[in-house]
């Protein structure tokens, strides 16, 4: 054969290879490109959705947390202000108790002296009479005397 029908058939198997390629080859290799592009491009939007998504989370967690924040200082400035006003009523309960102990002490304290004076007057009466007994030489009597035995207890 010559360099020239050998090349014409070179030429003719090289276009059925190329129409054969183009037919059967070609399509599956174009479709599976496309169908990794779609993949990809789905991806790509999943990851945009999913970033967008976690943008809106991130402020949501940060509004949570401070609202938790704000939450939880008011609670504490509450237990705070509870915890002054327990501590001001049981001073105040405190101050009415020792009030009432320092009153109750400045009542008993004056009836004690009032025993004591009464007392007093009674051994100073006794005191007297043994005094003016010891002076006369005889016996007072007291039911005779009582009206001068009272005039002494007052005066003394």
């Amino acid at each position: 054969m010559s360099i020239t029908g050998t090349l014409i058939v070179q030429m003719i198997v090289f276009l059925i290879l190329v129409w054969f390629t183009m037919k059967f080859v070609w399509p599956p290799i174009t479709a599976a490109l496309d169908e990794r592009a779609t993949k990809i491009q789905a991806g790509l939007s999943a990851a945009d959705v999913a970033t967008k998504r976690l943008a809106e989370a991130e402020k949501q967690i940060q509004a949570q947390l401070s609202a938790a924040k704000d939450d939880a200082a008011k609670r504490l400035a509450d237990a705070e202000r509870l915890g002054q006003q327990l501590v001001e009523e049981a001073k105040a309960r405190a101050n009415e108790e020792g009030a009432k102990i320092v009153a109750a002490a400045k009542a008993e304290a004056e009836q004690e002296s009032v025993k004591a004076r009464e007392a007093l007057r009674e051994q100073v009466a006794l005191l007297a009479i043994k005094g003016a007994e010891q002076i006369l030489k005889h016996e007072v009597n007291a039911g005779v005397h009582a009206e001068l035995l009272t005039r002494l207890k007052t005066e003394l």
